[in-house]
C-alpha cells in the first residue's frame, strides 16, 4: 500500500476526493430538491385521499340514561 502513496501526492488524493463527494451530496440534495415527493423546503402537497383521511367525522355515541 505504501507503493500507492509513493505514487499519488495524499494531500492532493485528500482533496479532490473531497471535491468530489462535495460534489456528489450537492447534486444529490438538488435533484432530490427538483422532486415534488422529496423537496422537503415547499413540501408536498396535500392529496385529496390524505385530507379525506385527515378529516374525521364525529360519531354518534348512545347516552347510558340509566
Amino acid at each position: 500500500m505504501w507503493r500507492v502513496w509513493m505514487i499519488f501526492d495524499p494531500r492532493k488524493t485528500l482533496v479532490v476526493q473531497g471535491v468530489f463527494l462535495f460534489g456528489l451530496a450537492v447534486m444529490i440534495h438538488l435533484v432530490l430538491l427538483s422532486t415534488e415527493r422529496f423537496n422537503w423546503l415547499e413540501g408536498a402537497p396535500i392529496t385529496t385521499s390524505a385530507l379525506e383521511q385527515s378529516i374525521t367525522t364525529p360519531v354518534a355515541t348512545p347516552r347510558n340514561f340509566g
